[in-house]
């Protein structure tokens, strides 16, 4: 007698494009990585700052930390920078040029790569991709962004949480202390998480 076929469906994953920032954001963002089911998250694309110097490095440590095999490393998972959209310390009105630089770099990157979620924690890095991200899943494809505000911002959210916050761009807005939650009512509170 035959035995029966069993179809088993293919696993779903999403492309993922995660935003990095420099020092406490990278770190924060590879800490939140670790907790979540990268076979899920792929292929996924980091992007990172072009004046970032380390930002790389760690996104490729943290893919040989997450696979099986050194030679799997970068099997699923690809970097791309993005100029800054502002600088420590640059004035608000020479930013408006370098942000619609960034602007038009993330409106490439997300056509490109068509990410169906977006991973972000505040970098400034993260405006120019959330809004080419929100942009063109008015038209194209179903992206879901989800920001998760660090956890350093204990009493007021960040100048990218708020902007994120009040037009409503994140599909997830995450806060890590209670009282936040309270004076954010559309944001989710999970407890810590790294």
């Amino acid at each position: 007698m035959p035995r029966p076929i069993h179809h088993t469906a293919p696993e779903k994953t999403a492309r993922t494009l995660v935003v990095l920032g420099s020092g406490g954001h990278t770190a924060e963002m590879l800490a939140l990585l670790k907790h979540l089911d990268m076979d899920k998250l792929r292929p996924r694309t980091y992007v990172i700052a072009s004046t970032d110097s380390m930002g790389a490095q760690k996104a490729l440590a943290a893919e040989k930390a997450f696979s099986a095999s050194k030679d799997e490393a970068l099997d699923h998972a690809n970097i791309v920078a993005i100029p800054r959209s502002r600088e420590v310390g640059q004035s608000y009105l020479t930013s408006i040029w370098t942000t619609l630089v960034a602007a038009w770099a993330a409106m490439a990157i997300v056509w490109r790569e068509a990410p169906e979620l977006v991973l972000v924690n505040g970098p400034g890095t993260c405006i120019p991709l959330c809004f080419a991200a929100h942009l063109f899943r008015l038209f194209r494809w179903g992206t879901r962004i989800v920001y998760v505000e660090s956890i350093a911002r204990v009493e007021s959210l960040s100048l990218s949480g708020k902007v994120l916050y009040h037009m409503r761009m994140a599909d997830a807005f995450v806060v890590q202390w209670p009282h936040l939650q309270q004076r954010f009512p559309r944001s989710m509170y999970r407890g810590s998480l790294y």
